[in-house]
């Protein structure tokens, strides 16, 4: 599904309403220790109504991040007329509870105008408020009566905290159902100290190809360049559930709070956002991380991200890129895979492993763990890997990428040859395998567009670019080859 609202958006908060809403206990402030931080941390609660019942429910969870300069209160933007308004008359119309965090850093928070929050600055990496993130969860979910399946869990945020809605959410994809983020903040620093990347969501929208995203963007806000850019590239990601919307409104702020918190409604009421993916892809900036059952751990001091291609029962694509989203791929780097428990207990596998930067391709053997996991190593250096043994099932060839950086780019007005290659990542041979090429584009013409492969072994990379190849009729650029 893929939405895009316009719409206008009028702001009138009403004394009688305002004191209603006051009128009962709209929202308790708590706190909690943080074995993270190592001290008390602060959290606004906001529970409906029916919470207080005598009748046991359990309610799903959205979690929101504040932007810069302002705190858990939300009332820096708004002197506290707008957000907590809305926030409390959705919640006490729908069963929901709303968490409002903190990302007070107190070294951070000083100065005019100087409340960095989230410890996501260059020089920043301190405080992981991802780790902090999980420790929040746990406690709120052992605290009060909340669903705790991924589809009942939902961030949202703005500015700086629209930022970290988006990042967390692709951080931890398999605890975050849907996201959404009101005038995100374009890009910072995340990743372990001494060795943090900078983090923009619409480079790494893999990682939400499995969950609902909504975008919001108010007209006259002053980054609103950054939010086109954003939308353009999550509304080219057709495997993101992806919804936009735009107000007509001339502030950094919250727009449509309540649209947006029913789009979560509408997406806790979805059933597909608990399954397990058969196939993912992932991007991450930390050295070790766990993501759909899977653990990795990657050694050398240097920075890079690793990039986790159609991970699935029959295999992966494993890469480093030092920045994204082309930067060089870090060879240096080392990789502890264990994979999900997919596999038969106590039985061997063979890995057929296709190493990008050289060319070639080795077999070896692992033995799977009592579990179910296999366990192996890499380089950073991009590997293709192919998983042949029992349950594992008949894998198809794999489209290996075009170039290092996987923009290729084209230019007009010539007969040029592409780069295809084709990789057999099966314990067996493939044959007649068929490949055609095609455009919607009605500048490219194709010249050659299809090419039948006799048979490709095991293990093997067949060569396409003397059979296909296009001419651009009109301008040139960077094109993407799936």
């Amino acid at each position: 599904m893929r939405k895009s609202i316009y719409g206008l958006f009028g702001v009138l908060i009403l004394s009688s309403l305002a004191s209603q809403l006051l009128a009962r206990q709209p929202f308790y402030d708590r706190s909690h220790y943080s074995e993270v931080f190592r001290e008390e941390r602060k959290y606004r609660l906001f529970l409906p109504p029916a919470y207080e019942d005598q009748v046991v429910r359990h309610y799903p969870v959205i979690y929101y991040f504040h932007g810069h300069s302002d705190r858990y209160t939300l009332e820096h933007y708004d002197d506290g007329q707008i957000t907590v308004p809305a926030v409390v008359d959705f919640v006490s119309k729908n069963d929901v509870i709303v968490v409002a965090v903190d990302g007070y850093v107190a070294e951070h928070y000083t100065g005019f105008y100087g409340g960095n929050p989230w410890d996501i600055r260059e020089e920043g990496g301190h405080y992981d408020f991802g780790r902090y993130f999980l420790e929040l969860i746990e406690h709120i979910d052992s605290t009060y009566r909340t669903l705790t399946d991924r589809r009942h869990r939902a961030t949202s945020g703005l500015s700086m905290g629209g930022f970290m809605s988006l990042y967390l959410s692709a951080r931890f994809p398999h605890l975050v159902g849907s996201a959404s983020s009101f005038n995100p903040g374009p890009m910072f620093y995340v990743g372990d100290p001494g060795r943090t990347v900078l983090w923009w969501p619409p480079h790494h929208t893999d990682n939400h190809t499995h969950s609902r995203i909504r975008l919001i963007r108010a007209s006259g806000d002053y980054i609103s360049q950054y939010h086109e850019e954003a939308r353009e590239i999550y509304a080219r990601a057709l495997e993101v559930d992806f919804e936009y919307r735009q107000d007509e409104f001339n502030r950094h702020a919250a727009t449509s709070i309540e649209e947006t918190f029913a789009f979560h409604m509408e997406s806790f009421a979805d059933p597909t956002l608990n399954n397990i993916p058969v196939e993912w892809s992932h991007h991450n900036p930390f050295a070790e991380f766990d993501v759909w059952g899977y653990r990795f751990r990657a050694t050398g001091e240097e920075k890079a991200l690793l990039y986790l291609e159609n991970v699935s029962q029959g295999g992966l694509r494993i890469r480093t890129r030092q920045w994204a989203p082309d930067g060089p791929p870090l060879a240096t780097r080392k990789i502890e895979v264990t994979t999900a428990a997919l596999y038969r207990p106590n039985e061997e596998y063979r890995l057929i492993d296709y190493d990008l930067s050289r060319d070639e391709t080795r077999s070896r053997m692992v033995i799977s763990d009592s579990s179910g996991r296999l366990s192996f190593e890499v380089d950073g250096s991009g590997h293709q890997i192919g998983i042949v043994g029992r349950g594992t099932g008949g894998q198809p060839p794999v489209l290996l990428p075009v170039t290092d950086k996987d923009h290729l780019y084209l230019p007009p007005n010539e007969t040029l040859s592409l780069p295809l290659r084709v990789f057999n990542p099966r314990g067996k041979a493939m044959d007649n395998v068929r490949v055609q090429i095609s455009s919607e584009y009605p500048t490219v013409e194709i010249i050659s567009g299809s090419y039948e492969i006799t048979k490709l072994g095991s293990g093997e990379v067949f060569d396409l670019s003397p059979y296909l190849s296009l001419r651009l009729t009109a301008g040139g650029g960077y094109y993407d080859f799936a």
